[in-house]
């Protein structure tokens, strides 16, 4: 069943509706729907609902609200350096499938990538169109926010807004490190929100470790293997899922 989203509050069961432009035109258009065909409809408030194609065939009519528990029982943004190519429309794909509410982007020092801010504000379009059809797809609640910052700066000045702040290392991978993660996810409760920063594919520099660690950032080790930039943040957020949900 499609899904869509929709920038509104919620009408009353019955009541008639019209989806925003671009979704009315896949829905009727690409997906040719057919009067009393049912999707499913998301709005601002994350109220998922039932609707069917009314008559004209260019509307939708509510039917009910329903009940679905998706999202994580904690709040987690995923920030990477800015990698090469297009790992992250891969990153913000895979991790708005996994269930972050937010990717952030920052120019870490190893970053070869650099944008200016026409070609962020381009990027992060195309990041936000990703995010959004990635979460029709795995029938999220939501639509993860994602976010091109201007330098490391913008991102530690969010710290505040975080009851935690990881920092997935490279050193405390190959120096053995396995308990931070676990630890740090044991004191974690529902409602919560963590911060999770990853570097690029040359990872991490000591000078922005110790920016991250003088502000409160915890170190964390993911297990023996080294993995890929691309790769980390869903390691990440699979193993908070396997925890936060799985392991009740």
């Amino acid at each position: 069943m499609q899904q869509y989203f929709l920038n509104q509050n919620c009408p009353e069961v019955g009541a008639t509706f019209s989806l925003e432009k671009a979704d009315s035109h896949h829905l009727f258009t690409v997906m040719r729907a057919q009067a009393e065909e049912k999707i499913q409809v998301v709005f601002s408030d994350q109220t998922l609902t039932l609707a069917q194609v009314n008559g004209d065939q260019a509307t939708l009519i509510l039917l009910e609200t329903l009940a679905r528990t998706v999202e994580l029982p904690v709040g987690v943004t995923i920030a990477v350096g800015l990698p090469k190519s297009d790992k992250l429309e891969f990153i913000t794909q895979k991790t708005t499938e996994l269930g972050t509410q937010a990717i952030l982007a920052y120019p870490a020092q190893w970053s070869v990538t650099k944008l200016d801010a026409k070609k962020a504000a381009k990027k992060q379009e195309r990041l936000q169109k990703i995010a959004k059809g990635a979460a029709e797809q795995s029938k999220r609640l939501m639509i993860p926010k994602t976010e091109i910052l201007s330098n490391l700066k913008a991102l530690t000045d969010q710290f505040e807004q975080y009851d935690q702040v990881l920092v997935a290392y490279e050193e405390s991978a190959k120096s053995g490190e396995t308990a931070a993660f676990v630890d740090r996810l044991s004191q974690l409760k529902a409602g919560q929100n963590l911060l999770v920063i990853f570097g690029p594919e040359g990872g991490l520099s000591p000078e922005e470790i110790d920016v991250f660690t003088q502000l409160g950032a915890v170190k964390i080790g993911l297990g023996p293997r080294i993995m890929r930039a691309e790769t980390a943040p869903m390691y990440v957020l699979s193993a908070i899922s396997f925890y936060t949900e799985l392991m009740k």
